[in-house]
């Protein structure tokens, strides 16, 4: 313990300053009384001087952050099993979505890295002592071994070398019940495919299948396009969600296409519907050196330059998307590349085959596979990048995909990825082709599923992605960010305009101040303030804003960043507050609503002993209900400090006055009008 909490209880003294938790109209700023109230045995006088956060530490966390703002919106850094305390996974309920064609397929490579991660997150779970109910979708199309659910889980106890127990709750529509998990450590509901709930997203379903569930990990990647009950719904019953090692390792690869470091950047296209992945497409010129296209889109591309394409060949009214593609291209200096002469077969007589060049291929051939100049080229251009996406098949007709030309380009590609080329192939046909020339797909980062992989390149939010929590992306270098780092730490969560912070902090130099706020304009806004205030410390003279982090603000979703941020803080947590949030956020049924419980769980552990959270809001069932969810979660850590208490409101007490002094704007609008506070303390019991 500090020094300072060791000190003799004293009170905390403060003028009142307005401060806002919460975007409502801007008041001028107010002065008013002074009350008080004792913080963990630190006293609390304020007299000037601030900290502030100026920098971050680029960690191998930072490594997966390859994204301009808006693109990380798109894809978020998400909360993930490896990062996930193990303790918080003892005894909890915890529901694995994974994925049935990794783990149930006929014939399980368990050499491949995606079956090993798979296998690693259910085993790693059990070894934490969590009790692991699984979910997937099934069908004997890959493996006509998967008669039922008790078949299934056979096969799983199998491979995981564990017992795995069939439940039947779905079909019943019978919840799951405590007493039914003591059976086992490790079971399988029923064939999610046999529900039309699950692709329907049925909340009452997804409710179903939460029962009893803690904790729900998503380690089916594949389904991260959809918008499904068993990940995005479910992920609303539940008080945590999270990446397993599976879905986490396809989730680095799919960021890694978007990072362009490595130059040059060459995208081989194969497949069709060049309308529909046109955004795609834009994507990867965006970013690559070149585009080969080898499969039907390059006859739309062909047409586009004003070659003479037959009909038959060409995709209806993806003329336009073609042009803006080519056009774009072009600004972008971005070589495209397309077949110079195709094998092509003869309609009346299939068994005949004959080399025709692209431009030229006669009425009554039609083009089937990749001639010798168009591998030619393509050779010449991988032999001379450094970097290489292959998505989309190599096909040209209805017919099945060109094996020797599909071959042949595996053929490049394994030999190029011995030359320190960094190589990504999407889909499964692909990785079967890759794996069959070179036997081994350690030199290759693999993404199996087109599907989601052409959404990601579209900018589309990936559900599945979306629906996880949220996980702070860089480690903070707290010595740089504090000039004290041991210092006390004070925490405002949902720190809006920032001015409740900045008042405490101007009074004091023995405490640190940290402000979580969801809004990034409010953030900037509070640099802003900083900057207008004149105020200086010796940090400033090398400021750093990455990723939203703005001095002593920083801008995250602290409903699931709380615990990655606050626990690297070398020093002790004396006090959160949540002040006036939304009551909209307050509503069960809205998943990103500011006190879940795997917040408060991390406010009750990382607290010190005889720290302090302070609630309050202007409306009455808002702050009852943060009253009873911190009592609720807290762990048994968390009480009231009821000696403060001097105020009765409809029967129940609260504090009269704010025991800091300082009136954030809309607590002040607040008490102008003469309407009520509805305030409260906790402290976090000793020894706990």
């Amino acid at each position: 313990m500090s020094p300072v909490l060791k000190t003799v209880q004293t009170t905390l003294s403060l003028n009142k300053l307005s401060s806002s938790n919460y975007p409502r109209k801007e008041k001028k700023l107010l002065q008013h009384g002074s009350c008080s109230f004792p913080i963990n045995n630190v006293q609390l006088s304020f007299r000037g001087g601030f900290e502030v956060v100026s920098n971050v530490n680029r960690s191998h966390k930072e490594k997966t952050c390859l994204y301009d703002e808006g693109e990380l919106e798109a894809l978020p850094h998400v909360q993930t099993l490896r990062e996930f305390p193990r303790e918080e996974l003892v005894a909890k309920v915890v529901m694995v979505r994974f994925d049935s064609t990794i783990l149930l397929g006929e014939k399980l490579d368990l050499s491949s890295q995606s079956a090993s991660k798979a296998l690693y997150t259910i085993k790693y779970l059990h070894e934490c002592g969590a009790k692991v109910i699984l979910m997937s979708e099934w069908s004997r199309k890959i493996n006509p071994k998967l008669l039922d659910a008790q078949a299934v889980a056979d096969i799983l106890s199998s491979v995981l070398q564990l017992n795995v127990i069939a439940l039947r709750c779905i079909s019943c529509k019978s919840p799951l019940r405590r007493e039914d998990l003591q059976k086992a450590d490790i079971f399988l509901l029923e064939n999610l495919s046999e529900y039309k709930e699950e692709v329907a997203n049925c909340s009452k379903f997804a409710e179903l299948l939460s029962s009893e569930v803690d904790i729900l990990v998503n380690d089916s990647f594949c389904q991260s396009h959809k918008v499904l009950a068993s990940t995005v719904g479910v992920a609303r019953f539940c008080y945590a969600s999270m990446a397993g090692f599976s879905f986490e390792e396809n989730l680095h690869q799919l960021k890694k296409i978007a990072k362009t470091k490595k130059k040059p950047y060459l995208a081989v296209i194969g497949g069709g519907n060049l309308k529909r992945n046109a955004a795609a497409l834009q994507f990867l010129a965006s970013r690559c050196d070149a585009l080969v296209f080898v499969g039907q889109m390059s006859f739309q591309i062909m047409s586009a330059l004003g070659h003479s394409i037959p009909t038959n060949l060409v995709e209806r009214d993806a003329h336009k998307a073609a042009l803006d593609i080519v056009q774009f291209a072009h600004d972008k200096n971005v070589l495209m590349s397309y077949p110079k002469d195709f094998w092509c077969t003869n309609q009346h007589l299939p068994t005949e085959l004959e080399v025709f060049p692209a431009h030229g291929v006669s009425a009554s051939w039609l083009p089937v596979d990749l001639g010798p100049r168009s591998l030619e080229e393509i050779y010449s251009l991988v032999t001379n990048s450094k970097k290489i996406i292959w998505i989309g098949p190599v096909k040209f007709s209805s017919s099945k995909p060109c094996t020797v030309g599909t071959s042949k380009l595996a053929q490049m590609l394994c030999k190029q990825s011995q030359c320190e080329c960094e190589i990504t192939i999407v889909g499964s046909t692909a990785r079967k082709v890759i794996k069959n020339e070179s036997n081994s797909l350690s030199s290759f980062n693999v993404l199996e599923n087109a599907s989601v992989v052409w959404e990601f390149l579209k900018e589309q939010k990936l559900p599945g992605v979306m629906s996880l929590d949220r996980a702070y992306p860089f480690e903070i270098d707290w010595s740089v960010a504090y000039h004290d780092a041991s210092q006390p730490l004070v925490v405002d969560i949902g720190s809006g305009n920032g001015l409740f912070i900045m008042g405490m902090a101007q009074n004091r130099k023995d405490l640190n101040f940290l402000g979580l706020e969801i809004n990034g304009k409010l953030v900037r806004r509070c640099l802003d303030s900083v900057h207008q205030s004149g105020i200086r410390n010796a940090s400033e003279s090398s400021p750093c804003c990455f990723g939203h982090m703005c001095r002593y603000f920083i801008g995250s979703n602290a409903t699931t960043t709380f615990r990655s941020i606050v626990s690297s803080y070398p020093g002790e947590l004396v006090l959160v507050s949540v002040q006036c949030p939304n009551p909209d956020f307050n509503k069960p049924e809205n998943r990103w609503s500011m006190l879940q419980r795997s917040l408060i769980e991390a406010v009750a552990d990382l607290l010190a002993s005889k720290g302090k959270v302070f609630l309050q809001s202007d409306v009455e069932a808002v702050a009852m209900r943060m009253k009873e969810q911190f009592l609720q979660y807290g762990k048994g850590k968390l009480h009231l400090s009821h000696d403060q208490y001097n105020i009765r409101i409809n029967g129940n007490a609260w504090l009269e006055e704010n025991p800091f002094g300082i009136h954030s704007d809309w607590e002040q609008h607040v008490i102008d009008r003469g309407a009520p506070m509805y305030r409260l303390m906790l402290s976090k019991s000793t020894g706990s």
